[in-house]
């Protein structure tokens, strides 16, 4: 029987015990994994999540003009001259672009996943095709369900997100739960018909809100929409991480 452990913040993140041996799945429900997995079913080649402006614009550097889009925040504001790293807002501009997203907590917390044996990226859209691909696939290995939370503090979209994911693994499989997965899961049974009322509630929802992107915050609670499955394929030669997806995902 597999196991689940979920991490509350992503500076909780033991690198060490992040090993070859372990699946990971990040979320960062607002937005940075929501906007991850729009971009690609909206028609995004694929994402390279970095650190920061500063290995964005790198990164930027090295593809052909007109091949890519810049979009990113810092403490929730926007990176001047890149685009709003919102869902919606990069719906019509993505299709056929790579894009390459600065945020941050989510992006931070893919890139210290990277010595799992897979990187998952998982939200609220996808969060039921992602549980069928970890039953399929790895259903007796260790999951580490990873919430980025928020500048080092715990987000409560996070862990609502990772209740939703484990809920939908448990529908058809058993597994063993951990402590801190089993309190997520009771926080979204206890919590899963309102589940725009908790993100909106959330300290990143507020803000969100302040900013008039209400819009952005319903869309992704949106649950189980999407199909598809957003891997990270490290790319070693340049050391480079790019989140791909899973076509053969159903």
């Amino acid at each position: 029987m597999g196991k689940i452990h979920v991490v509350l913040k992503k500076e909780d993140i033991d690198q060490a015990k992040i090993s070859e041996e372990k699946i990971a799945v990040v979320l960062d429900i607002l937005l940075a994994t929501s906007t991850i997995t729009s971009a690609l079913e909206f028609g995004a080649e694929r994402v390279i999540p970095v650190l920061d402006q500063h290995e964005a614009l790198q990164e930027a550097k090295t593809l052909p003009e007109g091949s890519y889009l810049l979009s990113g925040e810092y403490e929730g504001r926007t990176i001047e001259g890149f685009l709003d790293p919102n869902p919606l807002q990069l719906k019509k501009a993505v299709k056929g672009k790579t894009l390459i997203l600065s945020t941050t907590n989510g992006t931070v917390a893919i890139k210290r996943t990277r010595e799992a044996k897979r990187v998952y990226v998982a939200s609220l859209l996808n969060g039921h095709a992602i549980a069928k691909k970890l039953n399929d696939s790895h259903r007796e290995e260790t999951i580490v369900v990873i919430c980025s939370g928020s500048s080092g503090e715990f987000a409560l979209e996070d862990f609502y997100g990772a209740g939703y994911l484990i809920h939908q693994m448990l529908t058809t499989h058993d597994w063993e739960l951990t402590d801190s997965s089993r309190a997520a899961v009771s926080f979204y049974e206890g919590s899963s018909k309102s589940g725009e009322d908790v993100l909106l509630s959330s300290r990143v929802g507020e803000m969100i809100k302040r900013y008039g992107f209400e819009e952005e915050v319903s869309f992704v609670a949106s649950e189980g929409i999407f199909s598809i499955v957003p891997y990270v394929k490290a790319q070693k030669t340049v050391g480079r991480e790019e989140v791909h997806h899973d076509t053969n995902q159903v």
